[in-house]
């Protein structure tokens, strides 16, 4: 009983003598890392107030922000390390060992990162951009370090690696869409003035672009009729609804000025028939 007595005696005054020894530098460093958050934060916010004046997208500007926030909050570990009397050179070392060990076997993710890394500074694409690349499609909705994500007209998401991005072709459509609707007319149709038909129902239709200017033209000559380009511009976020609606109004535009739709027609011959 009295050997435990004694142990914990013992125990008390060693904790007690630790507290007194290390217990006002943990404090110190906690409040040097304390320190370190808050500058971290006022000077991010600094930056990005910096960095929002020279013009620089908010994918670009958040990453620089993250950036100087963990290189401030490093800096105070650093001096909370010191303080506590941490010896940094094998630390450091160490920690370049674990760092080869966890890059290789994290391969997929660096390379993720490297990837987001170019897409951010090169920018072959913004936020609010429509594109299409490694087999899908969408509106950017957000560029992370690791993946890109991508939004639907049907409210469905995408989400790509970047390192499925960087080096493929990549097809950008910017914020405006143009639309491809083609229409087919008989051979003897008054075409200048079913053009001029056209033309007019583009120009009061709310959501098609006067600049760009809407493409009209004569497309071909089919074999049953006259196909008509109608490629008017709008932009991504109207393209669904605009093709839908430009698409009804121009039949319902043709059909009333009397413009006879071509259909699908063959003339079968027999020969030699008795």
């Amino acid at each position: 009983m009295d050997e435990h007595l004694q142990t914990l005696e013992h125990a008390q005054r060693t904790a007690i003598d630790l507290a007194i020894q290390f217990g006002p530098k943990v404090l110190v460093a906690l409040l040097i890392l304390a320190i370190g958050y808050f500058a971290g934060r006022w000077i991010g916010r600094v930056a990005d107030s910096m960095l929002a004046k020279l013009g620089l997208d908010a994918g670009l500007r958040g990453l620089l922000v993250r950036i100087v926030r963990i290189a401030v909050l490093a800096l105070f570990l650093v001096m909370a390390l010191q303080n506590l009397g941490v010896q940094l050179l094998p630390l450091l070392a160490g920690l370049g060992v674990a760092g080869a060990g966890v890059a290789l076997a994290m391969q997929g993710v660096l390379g993720n990162l490297a990837a987001g890394l170019t897409i951010i500074f090169t920018r072959p694409f913004i936020m609010g951009e429509y594109i299409s690349i490694a087999g899908e499609e969408g509106i950017v909705e957000e560029i992370k370090l690791f993946n890109t994500t991508l939004s639907h007209p049907d409210r469905s998401r995408v989400v790509i690696p970047n390192r499925k991005i960087v080096g493929e072709i990549l097809h950008n459509y910017g914020s405006l869409r143009q639309l491809d609707v083609a229409v087919g007319v008989a051979f003897d149709t008054d075409l200048p003035a079913a053009l001029a038909a056209i033309r007019a129902l583009l120009a009061a239709h709310p959501k098609v672009l006067t600049d760009p200017e809407p493409a009209i033209r004569v497309l071909t000559l089919a074999e049953s009729g006259v196909r008509i380009a109608v490629r008017p511009w709008t932009t991504v976020a109207d393209f669904e609804d605009t093709s839908s609606e430009i698409t009804q109004t121009v039949l319902e535009t043709l059909r009333m000025h009397g413009v006879v739709l071509s259909l699908p027609q063959r003339e079968v011959r027999l020969l030699n028939a008795e």
